[in-house]
Formats: structure tokens, C-alpha cells, sequence
């Protein structure tokens, strides 16, 4: 079985851009990860593999349709891959960070099967709302049959 991204890193970006992959993912990036924006406020980081596998669910999707043109548009577009140099470091492209307004600190979130780069104080106000309605969470999750 694969190894999931599991945890929450608060790391610092240098004056290039770049920060640390946790040690623990590093592993399972080591085939390469691709980096993108979709639909929260965060840029998704995906092993390779799994990337490979999105996208080929999302160039199925048919091209007539305007919201799969509209999804294809914002995950490849905003799309760009990740090299970690010696140290586990790599460098969100500036539009990226804009995106996610990633100024001088990160947190990487593991959600499974990939990881999340947000704002802490982003992050950490997405997390208040939810923890402040554990009953409206607790409803979300049981829509989704959890």
C-alpha cells in the first residue's frame, strides 16, 4: 500500500520561494509531483502517480461540456511540476503563491492521497469555522456517508 499523506508541517519559505517537504513525503515524491490550483484557496501537491492518474479521468472528461473545459482550464493551467533539490526544497512559482497568498510561511497539509499548501492564516481560520459547528460538520460528513 502506498504511503498517505497524513499531518499538518508549518514551514518557512526562503527569499527564493521554496520550502521543505516534510521528511516523511519525501519518499513518495521522489518519482516527481506536479503542484496546482482547483477550488479552495490552497495549491494541491500530487505524487506523479496519482497526478497521472487525475489527469487522465480529466482528459476523459468531453471536451463539449463547458464545465469539464472550465475544470480542465483551472487544474492544468495552474499546473507546474516540482523538482526537490539535495535538501527537500522546492519553489512555488510566484502566480501560485499569489493564488494561495503564500507570503513567508506554509502549511502543508496531508489529505490522503495528496497534500495541501496553505496560508496558516488561512488555514487556520478554515479550521476555527469548523471546529466553532461540530454538529454542522458532523452533518456534512454524514452526507457524504461517513
Amino acid at each position: 500500500m502506498e504511503q498517505m499523506f497524513l499531518g499538518e508541517f508549518e514551514h518557512t519559505l526562503d527569499d527564493k520561494g521554496r520550502f521543505s517537504i516534510p521528511a516523511k513525503f519525501r519518499a513518495r515524491l521522489a518519482d516527481g509531483m506536479v503542484v496546482t490550483r482547483v477550488v479552495d484557496a490552497c495549491l494541491w501537491v500530487f505524487p506523479m502517480d496519482r497526478w497521472e492518474e487525475l489527469a487522465g479521468r480529466v482528459n476523459a472528461l468531453p471536451i463539449t461540456n463547458a464545465q469539464a473545459r472550465d475544470f480542465k482550464r483551472q487544474l492544468f493551467g495552474g499546473a507546474a511540476n516540482l523538482d526537490p533539490d539535495k535538501q527537500g526544497r522546492v519553489s512555488l512559482p510566484p502566480k501560485l503563491r499569489d493564488f494561495a497568498r503564500i507570503d513567508k510561511q506554509v502549511v502543508v497539509v496531508g489529505t490522503g492521497d495528496h497534500l495541501e499548501i496553505w496560508n496558516p492564516e488561512t488555514w487556520r481560520e478554515l479550521q476555527a469555522r469548523s471546529d466553532a459547528d461540530p454538529e454542522g460538520r458532523a452533518e456534512q460528513f454524514a452526507s457524504l456517508g461517513i
